[in-house]
């Protein structure tokens, strides 16, 4: 009896060995069919080997400034930028490999011994994927199935594509890229982005705890996302900081301390409408997409025939200075809060009953608003979906839940509800902005701001916004006078009534322009005084004796791209112009008389640093120096003795209330600055162009309709509601020394031929205007 139990346990025996290599055997066969099967194709097509030399990724175009920093970027879903592996911080490499693949230096693709502890524990133990096998699936396999065959599928293709990404690249090329396409969330699309909208940081500053926590992240960054679950993210935080201190890249008593940190995040979102240089960066995007349709793409093989701006990685060089970009955004800020707060003061339904409207009846204030409704996006939008004029208006009167600008909230934003229709009317009570600041010898764009918020207000007003210039324009009709009547800044004309008939210079009937204040002094002004207090009766006198076509052609020759009419009204800035083109010419006075085109990108690279396109500036010799010099002489006048001299003040006089909201700023400039201030019939437009030797900036202000205005001269002239952001500005960019903003002198002509010198003359002895006013009016 034993023996014949001793027999069928030996049978038994050598039955489970034959059995256990059959399976074995079988397995083996098996995962060798599963891996030739997936080698072949047979789940699906494998990429070639072109691919796996040049794999397809999706990478955001970057927007660098002239100081190296990155101002923005362009991408639709993918806000991916590529670093290379000496960028990443050795801590970030010695977490990912702790965490997600300890053998990663030693395996060919497949870790085995991962495998096989996978299969044997189901998986509680830890997974089997290497790091290749991760990059495997991210681009060229996606998303993981549901269904187990097709797990077992995929997996195999992972496999083989693992091992081919092992043959075509180094350990260091992998990691880097596994690291460069991984989706972190919040638009962090690759390890860059996750540690600047985390962190605010390069990846090559992240700390061991910051690295443990975007490694964190790796596993499912959806479900691990410290904006939503900072708990969960801790914890998980804190495991690969133990995986760390397991495999002995950093100690006990390091990992201790850092797992007691709490995850301090410093968010810093990235999006089209976040950052600076907002409006300057949806120029770029015009201009670009411009540039793509002129410059086909090389074509090659598998890849777009055309450049994308939001996928190919291009790299935009431009001239915008990130700091002087960053001043020019404060002191826009700083001085709009303060204009604004007048502005509603001004403006309440007892103190204006048609606020935020001006001298208009209740029939053209609905025009406006019509206008604007049909305008609008809501009504393009449902317009488009085939909805009725009736159910479209229906809806503007209909309150809903929206968030619209604030000034005095920290974020600029409140949430609140109100109609669509009381939104326009809401929105039609803030002023508008534009500023731009060029170098006028390279034409180089140093600063753009189109608005207060790009955000709420989306119309750019250095590009697209076209307004009066007022007497920002008079300048152009001096150049004129002076460089075809050969006159100077001391040659003097008298202030009285002037009037040019009807049918003289094409003048459509008698135009008799009377001053700010609707007098006449009956004074002799030389012209550096006429220029410096904006006497209309001089500047009339000027445009009848040059003609209005000289001047026309002057600033056509300067830039100006728009129709302007050769009639002699244009010599008090009734034309519309925009900052763009203000800037461009003004610049010729500070260039000595030479015409740069303002230039904003200076380079484009491919995502390999392969040069695309580079700029050669556009010059022209308008004026001589001895021309452009004496009108630098005419408008240092401006600040000196008129308009503009609330420059030089260092303190403030008899403080008022107005003062002190709209000038209550001790600017004390003693440099020279070259300047004129510009404001439009009613108050509708407030301008300021200024001008040091190397840097020309100018700045407008009004409402969103002419409408819109400050009901006197006081608050509503450029002296006031411009001036005071180019002061803020400059003060600001004199205090960072490293711009190297010019305080000088501007540059004097060897030999100059047009006296400048008022003193030697006996014209110097006028009576000044309150520097105070600005007698910019136009008055017809």
């Amino acid at each position: 009896m034993a023996g014949a139990n001793k027999k069928k346990a030996d049978q038994s025996f050598w039955k489970f060995i034959k059995w256990f290599w059959i399976l074995f055997v079988t397995g083996i066969f098996a995962v060798a069919a599963l891996f030739l099967l997936a080698s072949w194709g047979a789940f699906g097509e494998l990429p070639t080997f072109e691919s796996l030399e040049n794999p397809q990724t999706n990478l955001a175009s970057q927007i660098i400034s002239s100081d190296g920093e990155l101002l923005g970027k362009f991408y639709l879903d993918d806000n991916r930028t590529d670093v290379s592996y000496e960028d990443l911080p050795q801590n970030l490499v010695d977490a990912l490999i702790a965490s997600e693949d300890v053998r990663f230096r030693e395996h060919s693709g497949i870790d085995w011994y991962g495998t096989l502890r996978a299969l044997f524990f189901l998986g509680k133990r830890g997974g089997a994927s290497t790091i290749s096998q991760q990059l495997a699936r991210q681009l060229f396999v996606g998303v993981r199935s549901r269904n187990k065959f097709e797990t077992i599928k995929q997996k195999a293709m992972e496999w083989v594509i693992a091992t081919r990404l092992e043959r075509s690249y180094t350990k260091e090329e992998i990691m880097k890229m596994y690291l460069n396409i991984y989706d972190f969330g919040n638009n962090a699309d690759g390890i860059r982005s996750a540690s600047r909208i985390y962190f605010g940081k390069e990846p090559k500053d992240l700390k061991i705890e910051e690295s443990a926590m975007l490694v964190g992240m790796l596993q499912n960054s959806s479900y691990y996302n410290p904006l939503r679950r900072e708990e969960i993210t801790w914890k998980k935080r804190n495991l690969v900081l133990s995986q760390l201190a397991k495999y002995e890249f950093i100690n006990d008593s390091e990992k201790d301390s850092l797992q007691a940190m709490e995850i301090n995040l410093n968010y810093n979102p990235e999006s089209h409408r976040d950052g600076i240089a907002t409006y300057f960066r949806m120029y770029l995007q015009g201009f670009m997409n411009s540039w793509i349709k002129k410059n086909p793409k090389p074509a090659l093989k598998g890849q777009r025939d055309k450049w994308n701006l939001y996928l190919d990685g291009l790299r935009i060089y431009t001239t915008i200075d990130s700091r002087m970009q960053q001043n020019a955004e404060d002191a826009v800020g700083e001085h709009m809060k303060r204009l604004q707060a007048e502005f509603f003061h001004q403006n309440t339904p007892d103190r204006n009953a048609t606020a935020p409207f001006l001298d208009l009846d209740k029939s053209e204030i609905n025009r406006i608003m019509e206008r604007a409704m049909k305008n609008s996006p809501r009504w393009r939008g449902m317009k488009a979906n085939g909805k009725s004029e009736k159910e479209i208006r229906e809806s503007f009167t209909k309150k809903v839940d929206m968030t619209v600008f604030d000034w005095n909230s920290e974020t600029r934003e409140k949430d609140t509800i109100m109609t669509p229709m009381d939104s326009i009317r809401y929105y039609k009570t803030f002023l508008r902005t534009a500023m731009m600041s060029m170098e006028p010898q390279t034409g180089h764009v140093k600063a753009w701001v189109g608005g207060v918020d790009y955000k709420h207000f989306q119309y750019d007003g250095v590009y697209q916004g076209s307004h009066q210039p007022g007497s920002t324009f008079k300048p152009f009709v001096y150049a004129a006078a002076i460089d075809q009547l050969r006159l100077s800044p001391c040659d003097s004309l008298p202030d009285m009534l002037y009037c040019i008939e009807a049918g003289k210079h094409g003048n459509p009937e008698k135009w008799c322009p009377k001053n700010a204040d609707g007098k006449y002094s009956g004074k002799m002004y030389t012209l550096k005084k006429a220029l410096a207090n904006s006497v209309n009766t001089v500047t009339a006198q000027l445009i009848d004796r040059v003609g209005p076509k000289s001047v026309v052609s002057i600033v056509k020759n300067l830039g100006f791209t728009r129709e302007i009419p050769e009639v002699p009204s244009i010599a008090l800035g009734t034309p519309d112009v925009n900052l763009y083109e203000m800037v461009g010419a003004y610049g010729a006075f500070v260039n000595q008389g030479v015409y740069v085109k303002p230039i904003m990108v200076t380079r484009i690279e491919d995502k390999n640093g392969t040069v695309l396109y580079e700029y050669v500036p556009e010059t022209k010799d308008v004026l001589s120096k001895d021309v452009a010099y004496a009108m630098l002489n005419l408008m240092e006048g401006v600040t000196e003795g008129g308009s503009g001299t609330r420059l030089r003040h260092s303190y403030q006089k008899n403080a008022t209330e107005y003062k002190e909201i709209i000038t209550g700023y001790p600017y004390g400039f003693t440099n020279p600055i070259a300047g004129k201030t510009g404001t439009t019939q009613n108050q509708s437009d407030g301008w300021f162009m200024g001008m040091v030797p190397n840097l020309v900036t100018g700045v407008w202000v009004g409402g969103e309709d002419r409408a819109i205005h400050f009901s006197s001269l006081r608050y509503g002239q450029g002296a006031s509601m411009a001036l005071p952001i180019w002061g803020l500005y400059m003060k600001k960019n004199y205090t960072e020394k490293d711009l190297g903003i010019s305080d000088g002198e501007f540059p004097k002509p060897e030999n100059l031929s047009i006296n400048v010198d008022c003193s030697k003359t006996g014209n110097d002895t006028n009576e000044e205007v309150d520097p105070g006013d600005d007698l910019d009016d136009l008055d017809f």
